[in-house]
């Protein structure tokens, strides 16, 4: 207990100077949450190694570099303090780390929210561990080279070939500048990169299932070793514990929580249970605790229908690509995720697809907290989709994702790929088979959408991506494409060329079984009105992107978002939800419902009195 109260007063007092000093001071894994923690951001000396011998000169043994840089933020950014925009392929990052005494005997842990796109990581010049994925965060087990009470250097090497097509890059140029819908690049550190002390036995994973048809909680724990003990897990309703089980720590055990007069998550009603862990050893001591929550919801699909909590749910979805502009892909602060959130409702949205761009943690918690709907997606541009090794690597990098996030109750779809046509070779079709299969045998609770608007080949979910811009034309097209997708009697079949739809299906020369069409069509694009500010007007075809010709007015831009939204909402019985693009402007591309900056364009309440709309009964 002496040692625990140490270990707790050390983590107040950390918090308190984080809070203070250091940019994002926030826990970044609020699913997961231990007390002892340091918070690593902040100023790190930093150089660039365009012609990668670094490793040549030792750099893995420097005990200082000559550039400094603000980490999280990527050397692209403003907020970083190096806002280099030129391809950045390779770069080191150094810092000293103080290993606290009262960590002595624990397992050290340093963790990484993100690094684009490969990393080492090294300790006194000793390689502790290489990752690969630019997007998923990873945990280095550093007990064996560092000492409690003492410090030492940490360097990271991170490089990045985004014109390789052998990593994914997402909306990050793959020219020089910004251009269309692509913008400036990430490469490096650019999440929260942290320390934690656990226990050798202690707590690496939990997979929590909700299952509200039989009102209990099922909990997989996984340890990093066994040593006996028990784990003891408690639900609480506010400060009134509701269920507790204790059962033995091994990762052959599972956990069943009853919940009696069960409170379901949605969005109308966004109610989280507190749950906490403690694992205690053979001789009965609490030697891990850990923090969590946990929404009881469920998301299936029956015929074309995606339900929520066993009712049919409608998606009034925006794209967002969760791009600042003065962090990039870093948001500049915590509070600048929840206000993207805010934002979004403010317009009557119920949720988001999060496109691109894998989302942290804290922006999931603040969408769980406040009942927000989310699709999860990878930044699956940029990778040539018919060769082994581009495909391999995404799939590495999708499985950590998926065991990353699949707690979060507000995650309703997994959507890994936007606009893959890849519709002829042999290993696209192989590729998303594989990402179907992987994905539900990590999580078979939610719906897939192999590729968003792109060539289908195995999903749960029909999407399409219609930017027509005349709100009669739109119609037509989404009738014929939304008739033909729920009426036809015909099959498609993976090698024929012409089913007739706008997504395709993929054809190779494998023998796939006859495609079923009984599944929700979503229209998860649609609209992208073009509006800039009114400087810029002279210059709106040479100076901004997006779709078709811009409105030059705000009624007759309300008029055509209006025309839009009712036509999809008048084919209800055919289409089951839309993603509008977009939330805010990002960069050259100006057809978000927001400017950039996050200003308004007009005024949200008109935004909200249109996208608000539900289907008609």
């Amino acid at each position: 207990m002496k040692k625990l109260l140490s270990l707790l007063c050390l983590a107040f007092a950390t918090l308190a100077a984080s809070a203070a000093d250091t940019p994002r001071p926030e826990y970044p894994r609020p699913q997961f949450e231990r007390a002892a923690w340091v918070n690593l951001n902040g100023t790190w000396d930093f150089d660039f190694d365009f012609s990668a011998s670094g490793i040549e000169r030792d750099l893995m043994h420097a005990t200082s570099l000559p550039k400094q840089i603000t980490v999280p933020f990527c050397p692209e950014s403003q907020l970083s303090g190096v806002g280099y925009k030129d391809f950045i392929n390779c770069e080191w990052y150094h810092r000293t780390l103080d290993i606290p005494a009262a960590w002595d005997g624990q397992r050290i842990l340093l963790h990484f929210g993100g690094v684009y796109y490969t990393s080492e990581i090294y300790i006194d010049g000793q390689l502790a561990q290489r990752h690969y994925g630019g997007s998923s965060a990873f945990e280095v087990d550093i007990t064996q080279l560092v000492k409690a009470g003492q410090t030492h250097h940490l360097t990271v090497r991170a490089t990045s070939d985004v014109r390789s097509m052998m990593q994914s890059a997402g909306k990050q140029s793959l020219r020089h500048g910004s251009y269309d819908c692509l913008y400036t690049r990430t490469t490096g550190i650019w999440q929260t990169v942290w320390m934690e002390a656990v226990a050798q036995e202690g707590l690496k994973d939990v997979q929590v299932l909700p299952d509200i048809d039989q009102r209990q909680i099922i909990v997989h724990p996984q340890y990093y070793t066994e040593k006996g003990g028990t784990l003891t897990v408690s639900l609480f309703d506010g400060a009134k514990r509701i269920a507790q089980t204790t059962v033995p720590a091994t990762n052959a055990t599972t956990v069943v929580l009853p919940v009696k007069n069960m409170k379901l998550w949605s969005p109308e009603n966004p109610f989280l249970y507190d749950l906490t862990y403690e694992l205690r050893n053979a001789e009965g001591k609490v030697v891990d605790e850990v923090h969590s929550y946990v929404g009881m919801r469920k998301v299936h699909i029956e015929g074309n229908r995606v339900f929520l909590n066993n009712e049919p749910y409608y998606q009034r979805l925006v794209l967002d690509q969760g791009f600042y502009p003065d962090g990039i892909w870093t948001a500049p602060s915590d509070e600048a995720l929840r206000r993207d959130i805010e934002l979004s409702m403010a317009a009557g949205f119920n949720g988001a697809r999060l496109h691109q761009k894998v989302f942290e943690d804290r922006f999931y918690y603040w969408a769980d907290k406040m009942g927000y709907l989310t699709w999860s997606e990878a930044p699956s541009w940029g990778m040539a989709c018919n060769n082994p090794v581009a495909t391999r690597n995404f799939l590495s990098e999708w499985r950590e994702l998926v065991t990353q996030f699949r707690n979060h109750p507000s995650i309703v779809t997994w959507t890994p790929l936007n606009e893959e046509w890849w519709p002829d070779g042999y290993e696209y079709p192989r590729f998303v088979a594989d990402l179907y299969d992987l994905t539900k045998a990590l999580d078979p609770t939610r719906p897939f959408n192999d590729a968003s608007g792109g060539t289908h080949v195995k999903t749960d979910l029909w999407t399409a991506h219609h930017y027509e811009q005349d709100p009669a034309k739109l119609r037509e097209i989404l009738y014929n494409d939304g008739r033909m997708f729920q009426t036809s009697t015909a099959k498609g079949h993976p090698g024929d060329k012409n089913t007739g739809f706008s997504s395709p299906i993929a054809q190779d020369n494998f023998r796939y079984p006859v495609y079923d069409f009984s599944m929700p069509y979503i229209l998860d694009e649609v609209g992208g009105i073009k509006w800039v500010k009114a400087a810029k007007k002279d210059n709106v075809q040479t100076e901004s992107w997006g779709y078709g010709e811009p409105p030059k007015t705000e009624e007759e831009f309300f008029a055509r978002l209006e025309g839009q939204i009712d036509a999809v909402l008048s084919l209800s019985d055919y289409i089951w939800g839309y993603c509008y693009t977009q939330l805010t402007d990002v960069e050259q591309e100006q057809n978000g419902v927001y400017f950039y900056d996050r200003s308004y364009k007009f005024s949200p309440e008109r935004f909200h009195k249109i996208f608000s709309k539900t289907p008609q009964k």
